[in-house]
C-alpha cells in the first residue's frame, strides 16, 4: 500500500512539473505573451535575484504560505531559463532535473550506495574528494557574482577545510587591527584605499565565521536596528512639525541615544 501511495505521489509531482513546463512553452510560443517572448537569460537575472531574496525573507519570517508562493516564483525562473535554453537547442527543464538528480545520487553513496558516513563532517570530506576527482579547484564552485559578503564567507569556509585558516578568532581579530592600520596609511598616501578597505571587510567576515556568527545575519541585525532608530528620529521630527533637514545633528544624536534602552 505504501509503495502504491509513493508512486501515486511521484506521478502527481511529475504532472505538476510538466504542467508548468507546458505553460511556459505556450507563453514563449508564437501565440504566447509578448513580454515573456521578449525575455532573455540576461533580462531574467534581476528577477531571479529578487525571487531568491523573497524566498529568504519568507524563511526568516517563518511564513510558510508566503514561502510556498515565493518558491513557486523561484521555480518559475528555473523553468523560464530552461525554456530559453531549449529554444536554443542547449538543454531542457527535464534535463536540468535529471542532472541534479544524478548528482544527488552520486554524491550521497551513504544513502544510495554502500558507503558509511556517520557525521556531516565526513560527508563534506567526501564532497571535497569528489570535486578533486572532477579536477575542480577548491573555490571553483563558489559563484563569482554572489553578493560580496556571501562570497567572502564561502571562500573562508571552503579554505578552512584544508587548514588554511587561523587557529582561533583571535588571529582574525588581530588581522582586522593590522588591516585598519594599513587603511589609515593608504588614506594618508591617498591611494589604495578601496583595496585596504576591502581587506578589512574580508578580515571581519573571517572573524565572524570563526566566532560562529553569520556575517550576513549580523549585518542585517544592525541594519534593522539602524532603521528602527532612524524611524524614531523621523517620528520626533514629525511631532515637532519639523523637516529632517531642520533638526541638527546634535538633536538627532540625542533622540538616537534615547531609543537604545527601549530596544530588545
Amino acid at each position: 500500500m505504501n509503495n502504491y501511495n509513493n508512486k501515486a505521489m511521484e506521478n502527481k509531482n511529475c504532472r505538476a512539473f510538466c504542467k508548468l513546463i507546458n505553460i511556459m512553452e505556450k507563453l514563449r510560443g508564437p501565440e504566447g505573451c509578448p513580454w515573456d517572448r521578449k525575455q532573455t537569460e540576461k533580462s531574467l537575472i534581476k528577477y531571479l535575484s529578487e525571487e531568491t531574496y523573497e524566498v529568504v525573507d519568507a524563511i526568516e519570517e517563518e511564513n510558510y504560505e508566503k514561502l510556498k508562493e515565493e518558491l513557486g516564483d523561484l521555480l518559475l525562473q528555473v523553468v523560464f531559463l530552461s525554456q530559453i535554453a531549449k529554444e536554443k537547442g542547449e538543454f531542457t527543464a527535464q534535463e536540468v532535473a535529471d542532472f541534479v538528480s544524478e548528482k544527488l545520487i552520486s554524491r550521497h553513496p551513504h544513502v544510495f550506495g554502500n558507503e558509511k558516513y556517520e557525521t556531516a563532517e565526513e560527508v563534506l570530506k567526501h564532497w571535497d574528494s569528489f570535486k578533486k576527482k572532477e579536477k575542480k579547484g577548491l573555490l571553483d564552485g563558489i559563484p563569482k557574482f554572489a553578493p560580496a559578503l556571501l562570497e567572502a564567507f564561502l571562500i573562508g569556509e571552503r579554505v578552512s577545510r584544508v587548514g588554511f585558516d587561523w587557529k582561533s578568532s583571535e588571529g582574525a581579530l588581530e588581522k582586522i587591527d593590522e588591516e585598519t592600520a594599513e587603511l589609515k596609511n593608504a588614506i594618508e598616501k591617498g591611494k589604495g584605499i578601496d583595496e585596504e578597505l576591502g581587506d578589512i571587510l574580508f578580515s571581519v567576515v573571517n572573524a565572524a565565521r570563526l566566532l560562529g556568527v553569520n556575517p550576513e545575519e549580523a549585518l542585517k541585525l544592525t541594519t534593522k536596528k539602524f532603521r528602527n532608530r532612524f524611524k524614531k528620529i523621523e517620528e520626533e521630527a514629525e511631532k515637532e512639525g519639523k523637516a529632517l533637514k531642520d533638526i541638527s545633528p546634535k538633536e538627532m544624536n540625542k533622540i538616537w541615544e534615547k531609543t537604545k534602552p527601549s530596544e530588545p
